[in-house]
C-alpha cells in the first residue's frame, strides 16, 4: 500500500529540498586596519557603515564614474579623490554651469546631499541619475566610495 501525501505536504517538502540546495552566504570578513583607519576620517554616521551594501550600491555610480587614481573619466568625472575636492573642478571633465557655480568642497554629508537628489542640489544638473532615497543606502555608499578612492 503507498501513501499519498496532501498537496500541502508535498509543496512544504519541495520549499525544504529547495532551501537546503541553496549555499549559505558568507559574512564579510571584518575592514582591515587601513579600512578602520579611512572609516575614522568619517563622521559617526558613516563609520560603522554596511559596506558590503555600499559596494553594492556603488555599482550605480561605477556605471557613469571610475575610481581609481588617475583613470581617465567617463560619463561623469573620475572619483578618486573627491572627499576634499571643490566641485567642479576636476580638471578635463566638461561640468555644467551649475557644478562649475556650486561652491562646495565634498564631504560625506555634501554627498550625502546629493545623492539623494542631484538636480535638487544643482538644478540643470547634467547627471542623469535621479537619487537615492535611503538614508542608510547612502550612508553606504558613501563610506564604500571613501574607502574606494582613498589611498590606504
Amino acid at each position: 500500500m503507498r501513501a499519498r501525501l496532501s498537496s500541502g505536504a508535498v509543496v512544504f517538502a519541495a520549499m525544504l529540498l529547495t532551501a537546503c540546495s541553496k549555499p549559505t552566504a558568507l559574512p564579510a570578513p571584518p575592514p582591515d586596519a587601513g579600512t578602520k583607519a579611512i572609516l575614522a576620517t568619517l563622521p559617526a554616521a558613516y563609520q560603522n557603515a554596511d559596506l558590503e551594501n555600499g559596494q553594492s550600491n556603488l555599482a550605480l555610480c561605477k556605471a557613469c564614474h571610475t575610481l581609481n587614481q588617475g583613470a581617465q573619466a567617463a560619463a561623469g568625472p573620475n572619483l578618486w579623490g573627491v572627499f576634499g575636492r571643490q566641485a567642479g573642478s576636476q580638471p578635463g571633465f566638461d561640468y555644467s554651469d551649475g557644478m562649475k557655480r556650486l561652491n562646495v568642497v565634498w564631504d560625506a554629508d555634501r554627498l550625502n546631499t546629493w545623492i539623494t537628489r542631484p538636480s535638487a542640489m544643482v538644478p540643470g544638473t547634467r547627471m542623469s541619475y535621479i537619487g537615492m532615497e535611503s538614508a542608510k543606502d547612502r550612508i553606504d555608499l558613501i563610506a564604500a566610495l571613501k574607502v574606494a578612492t582613498t589611498a590606504k
